[in-house]
Protein backbone atom coordinates (compact mmCIF):
# COMPACT_ATOMS: atom_id res chain seq x y z
CA UNK A 1 0.00 0.00 0.00
CA UNK A 2 1.39 3.45 -1.08
CA UNK A 3 1.65 5.62 1.95
CA UNK A 4 0.48 8.97 2.05
CA UNK A 5 1.81 12.56 3.60
CA UNK A 6 0.39 11.81 7.11
CA UNK A 7 1.59 8.08 6.94
CA UNK A 8 5.27 9.03 7.00
CA UNK A 9 6.81 9.33 10.07
CA UNK A 10 10.16 11.12 10.72
CA UNK A 11 12.88 8.83 10.59
CA UNK A 12 14.41 7.39 14.01
CA UNK A 13 17.47 9.58 14.24
CA UNK A 14 18.44 10.86 17.56
CA UNK A 15 19.00 14.88 17.00
CA UNK A 16 20.77 16.74 20.00
CA UNK A 17 19.01 19.98 20.73
CA UNK A 18 22.31 20.98 21.00
CA UNK A 19 23.74 19.60 17.78
CA UNK A 20 23.18 23.20 16.13
CA UNK A 21 20.18 24.68 14.15
CA UNK A 22 21.18 22.04 11.17
CA UNK A 23 21.15 18.85 12.43
CA UNK A 24 17.50 18.06 11.55
CA UNK A 25 17.49 18.82 8.36
CA UNK A 26 20.99 17.22 7.92
CA UNK A 27 19.32 14.03 8.92
CA UNK A 28 16.51 14.44 6.85
CA UNK A 29 18.20 15.44 4.09
CA UNK A 30 20.61 12.44 4.11
CA UNK A 31 17.96 9.82 4.08
CA UNK A 32 16.69 11.82 0.47
CA UNK A 33 13.96 13.74 2.55
CA UNK A 34 14.80 16.90 1.12
CA UNK A 35 14.41 20.00 0.69
CA UNK A 36 13.30 20.83 4.06
CA UNK A 37 11.04 23.64 4.59
CA UNK A 38 10.22 25.17 7.57
CA UNK A 39 7.02 27.10 8.54
CA UNK A 40 6.39 30.04 10.93
CA UNK A 41 3.66 32.82 11.68
CA UNK A 42 3.87 36.51 13.22
CA UNK A 43 0.70 38.02 14.45
CA UNK A 44 -1.09 35.40 16.32
CA UNK A 45 -1.24 36.75 19.24
CA UNK A 46 -1.90 40.25 18.10
CA UNK A 47 -6.17 41.62 17.83
CA UNK A 48 -5.40 43.93 14.75
CA UNK A 49 -3.71 43.52 11.19
CA UNK A 50 -3.16 40.28 9.53
CA UNK A 51 -1.47 36.97 10.39
CA UNK A 52 1.51 36.34 8.27
CA UNK A 53 2.80 32.75 7.22
CA UNK A 54 6.29 32.13 5.50
CA UNK A 55 7.76 29.02 4.63
CA UNK A 56 11.28 28.65 3.55
CA UNK A 57 13.98 26.25 2.28
CA UNK A 58 17.59 26.86 2.55
CA UNK A 59 20.65 24.37 1.53
CA UNK A 60 22.90 22.75 3.80
CA UNK A 61 25.73 23.99 1.94
CA UNK A 62 24.80 27.90 2.87
CA UNK A 63 25.45 26.80 6.82
CA UNK A 64 27.68 29.35 7.54
CA UNK A 65 26.12 32.09 5.88
CA UNK A 66 23.33 31.80 7.83
CA UNK A 67 25.76 31.56 11.65
CA UNK A 68 24.10 33.69 13.75
CA UNK A 69 20.47 33.56 12.30
CA UNK A 70 17.53 32.95 15.50
CA UNK A 71 14.25 33.03 16.39
CA UNK A 72 12.74 36.75 14.87
CA UNK A 73 11.97 37.40 18.16
CA UNK A 74 15.37 37.36 19.97
CA UNK A 75 16.77 39.68 17.33
CA UNK A 76 16.31 43.28 16.81
CA UNK A 77 15.13 45.33 14.09
CA UNK A 78 17.73 46.17 12.12
CA UNK A 79 19.35 42.42 12.30
CA UNK A 80 16.07 41.40 11.10
CA UNK A 81 15.86 43.26 8.34
CA UNK A 82 19.65 42.12 7.48
CA UNK A 83 18.86 38.88 7.70
CA UNK A 84 15.33 39.03 5.61
CA UNK A 85 17.29 40.38 2.57
CA UNK A 86 20.22 37.54 3.14
CA UNK A 87 17.60 35.28 3.39
CA UNK A 88 15.54 36.09 0.19
CA UNK A 89 18.95 36.25 -1.56
CA UNK A 90 20.48 32.84 -0.52
CA UNK A 91 17.17 30.52 0.41
CA UNK A 92 16.12 27.31 -2.15
CA UNK A 93 13.22 29.46 -1.85
CA UNK A 94 10.40 30.63 0.18
CA UNK A 95 6.96 32.18 0.11
CA UNK A 96 4.87 34.27 2.52
CA UNK A 97 1.40 34.71 2.86
CA UNK A 98 -1.11 37.04 4.65
CA UNK A 99 -4.25 35.72 6.09
CA UNK A 100 -6.22 38.76 6.75
CA UNK A 101 -8.53 40.18 9.82
CA UNK A 102 -11.21 39.34 8.35
CA UNK A 103 -10.55 35.55 7.39
CA UNK A 104 -9.47 34.95 11.18
CA UNK A 105 -12.32 35.88 12.69
CA UNK A 106 -14.89 33.90 10.04
CA UNK A 107 -12.39 30.98 10.70
CA UNK A 108 -10.84 31.37 14.34
CA UNK A 109 -6.95 32.52 15.11
CA UNK A 110 -5.95 28.67 14.92
CA UNK A 111 -6.99 27.10 11.98
CA UNK A 112 -6.66 30.37 10.03
CA UNK A 113 -3.37 29.89 10.77
CA UNK A 114 -3.30 26.02 10.10
CA UNK A 115 -4.92 27.63 6.64
CA UNK A 116 -1.67 30.19 5.86
CA UNK A 117 0.57 27.58 6.78
CA UNK A 118 -0.69 25.15 4.28
CA UNK A 119 -0.81 28.15 2.08
CA UNK A 120 2.46 29.12 2.35
CA UNK A 121 4.03 25.35 1.78
CA UNK A 122 1.81 24.97 -1.03
CA UNK A 123 3.25 28.38 -2.22
CA UNK A 124 6.80 27.35 -2.28
CA UNK A 125 8.48 27.24 -6.25
CA UNK A 126 10.50 23.93 -5.43
CA UNK A 127 8.44 21.67 -3.50
CA UNK A 128 9.53 20.49 -0.09
CA UNK A 129 10.43 16.84 0.67
CA UNK A 130 9.77 17.50 4.71
CA UNK A 131 7.93 20.46 6.09
CA UNK A 132 9.48 21.26 10.05
CA UNK A 133 6.49 23.73 11.60
CA UNK A 134 7.53 25.62 14.85
CA UNK A 135 4.81 24.53 17.93
CA UNK A 136 2.32 22.31 16.62
CA UNK A 137 1.60 19.89 14.24
CA UNK A 138 -0.25 20.86 10.69
CA UNK A 139 -2.58 18.70 8.50
CA UNK A 140 -3.44 18.84 5.08
CA UNK A 141 0.54 19.99 3.84
CA UNK A 142 1.62 18.77 0.53
CA UNK A 143 4.35 16.62 2.32
CA UNK A 144 5.05 14.67 5.13
CA UNK A 145 5.83 16.79 8.53
CA UNK A 146 6.84 16.77 11.93
CA UNK A 147 6.45 19.68 14.49
CA UNK A 148 9.16 21.35 16.17
CA UNK A 149 8.94 22.60 19.73
CA UNK A 150 10.65 26.14 19.54
CA UNK A 151 11.47 25.41 16.04
CA UNK A 152 12.44 29.30 15.63
CA UNK A 153 15.25 28.63 17.77
CA UNK A 154 16.28 24.90 16.79
CA UNK A 155 15.59 24.74 13.09
CA UNK A 156 17.99 27.05 10.74
CA UNK A 157 14.94 26.68 8.07
CA UNK A 158 11.85 27.74 11.24
CA UNK A 159 14.35 30.48 11.88
CA UNK A 160 14.58 32.22 8.67
CA UNK A 161 10.34 31.58 8.41
CA UNK A 162 9.86 33.40 11.35
CA UNK A 163 12.35 36.24 10.10
CA UNK A 164 10.42 36.37 6.89
CA UNK A 165 7.03 36.63 8.39
CA UNK A 166 7.93 39.43 11.24
CA UNK A 167 9.52 41.44 8.59
CA UNK A 168 6.79 40.84 6.31
CA UNK A 169 3.83 42.02 9.05
CA UNK A 170 5.99 44.80 10.31
CA UNK A 171 6.22 46.25 6.95
CA UNK A 172 2.03 45.86 6.46
CA UNK A 173 1.22 47.38 10.30
CA UNK A 174 3.74 50.22 9.51
CA UNK A 175 1.73 50.84 6.00
CA UNK A 176 -1.15 50.66 8.19
CA UNK A 177 0.16 53.07 10.44
CA UNK A 178 0.24 55.57 7.74
CA UNK A 179 -3.62 55.31 6.71
CA UNK A 180 -5.11 55.58 10.00
CA UNK A 181 -2.30 56.33 12.59
CA UNK A 182 -4.80 57.15 15.47
CA UNK A 183 -4.14 53.57 16.65
CA UNK A 184 0.09 53.65 16.84
CA UNK A 185 0.18 50.68 14.83
CA UNK A 186 3.87 51.25 14.11
CA UNK A 187 4.64 50.84 17.30
CA UNK A 188 3.11 47.91 18.53
CA UNK A 189 2.42 46.33 15.44
CA UNK A 190 -1.38 45.59 16.82
CA UNK A 191 -0.63 43.75 19.98
CA UNK A 192 -2.70 44.61 22.98
CA UNK A 193 -0.28 46.75 24.65
CA UNK A 194 -1.76 49.17 26.74
CA UNK A 195 -1.32 52.09 24.70
CA UNK A 196 -3.23 50.04 22.16
CA UNK A 197 -5.69 49.24 24.93
CA UNK A 198 -6.03 52.84 25.28
CA UNK A 199 -6.82 53.93 21.49
CA UNK A 200 -9.45 51.33 21.54
CA UNK A 201 -11.20 52.59 24.04
CA UNK A 202 -10.90 56.17 22.76
CA UNK A 203 -11.98 55.69 19.14
CA UNK A 204 -13.50 52.32 18.84
CA UNK A 205 -12.17 49.27 16.46
CA UNK A 206 -11.14 49.80 12.99
CA UNK A 207 -12.26 47.38 10.51
CA UNK A 208 -8.26 46.17 10.75
CA UNK A 209 -8.87 44.60 13.99
CA UNK A 210 -10.20 41.61 14.90
CA UNK A 211 -13.80 41.66 15.82
CA UNK A 212 -13.52 37.47 17.13
CA UNK A 213 -11.37 38.74 20.18
CA UNK A 214 -13.20 39.82 22.99
CA UNK A 215 -10.85 43.15 23.83
CA UNK A 216 -11.97 44.45 20.58
CA UNK A 217 -15.86 43.58 20.96
CA UNK A 218 -15.67 45.03 24.57
CA UNK A 219 -14.20 48.79 23.21
CA UNK A 220 -16.68 48.49 20.23
CA UNK A 221 -19.68 48.20 22.39
CA UNK A 222 -18.40 51.13 24.60
CA UNK A 223 -18.90 53.17 21.18
CA UNK A 224 -21.92 51.40 20.07
CA UNK A 225 -19.88 49.97 17.16
CA UNK A 226 -21.41 46.57 15.33
CA UNK A 227 -18.69 44.62 13.53
CA UNK A 228 -18.19 45.03 10.00
CA UNK A 229 -17.80 41.36 9.48
CA UNK A 230 -20.86 39.57 7.21
CA UNK A 231 -19.71 36.58 9.07
CA UNK A 232 -17.95 36.34 13.22
CA UNK A 233 -17.92 33.10 14.03
CA UNK A 234 -17.13 33.50 17.37
CA UNK A 235 -17.59 37.18 18.36
CA UNK A 236 -15.52 37.79 22.19
CA UNK A 237 -14.22 34.38 21.82
CA UNK A 238 -10.80 34.92 21.94
CA UNK A 239 -8.66 37.77 24.12
CA UNK A 240 -5.13 38.45 22.93
CA UNK A 241 -3.93 38.34 26.35
CA UNK A 242 -5.42 34.53 26.84
CA UNK A 243 -2.39 31.50 26.24
CA UNK A 244 -4.52 29.79 23.31
CA UNK A 245 -3.31 32.99 21.16
CA UNK A 246 -0.08 33.68 21.82
CA UNK A 247 2.45 33.62 18.79
CA UNK A 248 4.63 30.56 18.33
CA UNK A 249 7.93 30.29 20.26
CA UNK A 250 6.49 31.38 23.47
CA UNK A 251 6.75 35.33 23.31
CA UNK A 252 5.26 37.21 26.06
CA UNK A 253 1.31 37.90 25.46
CA UNK A 254 0.29 41.00 24.47
CA UNK A 255 3.57 42.00 23.46
CA UNK A 256 5.29 41.74 19.83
Amino acid sequence: MRAGCADLELPRTIVRRDSGSWALQNALERRGLGPVAGVDEAGRGACAGPMVVAACALRRADMRRFDGLTDSKLLTERSREWWFERIREFAVGYCVVSVDSGEIDALGVHTANLEGMRRAVAGLRTHPGYVLTDGFGVGGLTAPSVAVRKGDRAVACVAAASVLAKVSRDRMMTELHARIPVYGFAGHKGYSTQAHQNALHTHGPSAYHRWSYSNVVKSASVHGMRSPRRSNGNPGLFNAFDQGVMDNGGTDVGYP
